[in-house]
């Protein structure tokens, strides 16, 4: 059964380790807020100026003025700072992120990143997404397996305007985990109940797939 957006999410968080700077993107990987594992300390940043960012409030917790880079009200976690957009992009750009998770429309076998815009459609901006490929070296993209037609959106070459190159290692979608190295893709987990001839289907660029592929653990 393809993972919700929550348990994308969750799984995500699962990545997280103790000390770690994590810039979320808009959209899935705001939620990744909600499930940061006990036990470990992470500062969650916001592009547009919030860093040790929390959960996301209670309806007693609203605060109209604090919100993250997708316009979503936000709580602050303990020891939290705000700050401008040059210094919250001088931090990304300077290479202080240890994890950047965001969202992408496309991702090949060479990393490649496709996020921002599909021509001939309204286009909000580009955002921090460039700086954040280029300034993060640990990326993990979330995204659907394919798009609600059926195609794959992991594939040989990505057909939209790039992002960024060569950027992206792993590639969490609603039906699998995996990694991307040596111009391949290789699967390192699959979601709970999906097989791997349905992993297989979807994916249109080369993928390896070892002898054993266990299921998503939550």
């Amino acid at each position: 059964m393809a993972l919700d957006r929550n348990q994308i999410a969750q799984r995500v968080a699962q990545e997280l380790q103790d000390g770690f700077y994590v810039n979320l993107g808009i959209g899935i990987p705001t939620l990744v807020a909600n499930y940061v594992p006990e036990g470990i300390e992470v500062m969650l940043q916001s592009e547009n100026g919030l860093l040790g960012m929390g959960q996301f409030p209670s309806e007693a917790e609203v605060d109209a003025d604090l919100i993250n880079a997708g316009k979503q009200t936000v709580t602050m976690a303990t020891g939290a700072s705000i700050f401008d957009s040059a210094q919250s992009f001088a931090m990304i750009r300077g290479g202080h992120v240890d994890l950047t998770v965001l969202g992408a429309f496309e991702v090949d076998v060479n990393g490649n990143i496709a996020s921002y815009m599909i021509p001939g459609k309204l286009i909000k901006g580009m955002g921090g997404a460039m700086d954040l490929v280029a300034g993060a070296d640990n990326i993990i993209v979330t995204m659907t397996h394919a798009s609600k037609h059926g195609d794959s959106k992991l594939l040989a070459n990505c057909t939209l305007p790039l992002t960024g190159k060569g950027c992206i290692k792993k590639v969490l979608t609603d039906l699998a985990f995996i990694e991307i190295k040596g111009g391949r893709f290789h699967l390192l987990e699959r979601a709970p109940g999906v097989s791997v001839a349905e992993i297989v289907k979807l994916t249109a660029g080369e993928l390896v797939i070892p002898d054993d592929v266990p299921e998503m653990q939550f």
